[in-house]
């Protein structure tokens, strides 16, 4: 009888997917052209946990003209930022048995604009993306080019962001799939960002596992090692590269629809708390994300209930 009722949470889990994409799922991204009002932000985007591009909400940023590589240099270029440094471009994804970390080092910006603009070379993949607010704490000259919140969300959502980070980096730096517990409008200044999204309701079909922190060490030589994380706990993360899925290890990830979106420069992404996401970009792309705190509330909730019925289910 206890294996009839499990195949019954199995079945009812593998069905809704379906049935939240069939309800409120988007077939795609859709766009507005202009900033929404507060209330209309709140009610037809945040409170339906739906993403959406906003065009035109970044028009009157003195970054969008003034931000290319160059500038960077003549205002930031002395500026030391914290940089991610890995082989394969991949930071905070599971490699084998392992969710390996990238390697951190403290560059000059100078150093990292020669390396985007083929006029040095260093060991692995470089990506500015240290979150933990890392715009007004590092690179604080910038802040007058842009805003230091979105008015509209702000209001929206009745708080004002928990951090304000800054992206640059190499074509092939890439973020693994994962989701946050932040409400993220991201705006691409320059270039352009590909993102693949899945909603919470594919949590069903998207595989997590349990595994042993590291970090990548960069040595003297210019190579790579990984170093275990011996005093930090087993790390949950998702194993699989949606753009190459080992559907043999993972076959009900082929069940799961993703959206795929490009988001260019002059526009913002609304994406909703709680979102699967794995993003690329454009060589050299330029671009600021604000997280606000999601609200614990039922939609939280029920996405705890839907995650611990899939764990139990076994169908990670």
């Amino acid at each position: 009888m206890a294996e009839a009722a499990l195949g019954t949470v199995r079945k009812v889990l593998q069905e809704f997917p379906a049935a939240a994409r069939d309800l409120s799922v988007p077939r795609a991204v859709p766009y507005l052209d202009e900033p929404p009002s507060p209330l209309c932000f709140y009610r037809d985007w945040v409170c339906p946990n739906r993403p959406c591009i906003i065009r035109n909400a970044l028009q009157h940023w003195p970054a969008l003209q003034k931000w290319s590589l160059s500038y960077l240099r003549a205002i930031v270029g002395s500026t030391e930022v914290s940089v991610a440094v890995t082989p394969d471009g991949y930071a905070d994804a599971v490699r084998g048995d392992r969710f390996v970390m990238p390697a951190e080092r403290r560059l000059p910006m100078s150093h990292v604009l020669d390396v985007l603009e083929g006029q040095a070379q260093h060991p692995g993949v470089l990506y500015v993306q240290k979150q933990c607010s890392n715009l007004p704490t590092e690179l604080p000259q910038l802040l007058s080019d842009m805003e230091s919140h979105v008015p509209w969300a702000s209001e929206s959502l009745g708080k004002m962001p928990d951090a304000v980070n800054f992206w640059l980096g190499e074509a092939a730096a890439v973020t693994s799939l994962h989701k946050d517990h932040y409400e993220n409008l991201y705006c691409v200044v320059s270039g352009e960002k590909h993102f693949l999204l899945h909603p919470p309701s594919d949590r069903p079909f998207i595989p997590y596992g349990l595994y042993t922190p590291a970090t990548y060490q960069l040595t003297e030589e210019g190579t790579f090692r990984v170093v275990d994380e011996e005093a930090m706990e087993k790390v949950p993360w998702i194993p699989l590269d949606p753009l190459a899925p080992d559907l043999v290890r993972y076959p009900s990830y082929s069940l799961a629809h993703a959206l795929h979106c490009t988001v260019r420069a002059g526009e913002l992404l609304y994406l909703p708390a709680m979102w699967f996401h794995h993003v690329q970009q454009s060589h050299g792309c330029i671009a600021v994300n604000f997280w606000y705190d999601m609200e614990y509330d039922l939609k939280y909730s029920y996405f705890q209930l839907v995650d611990s019925l899939t764990r139990a289910a076994g169908l990670d």
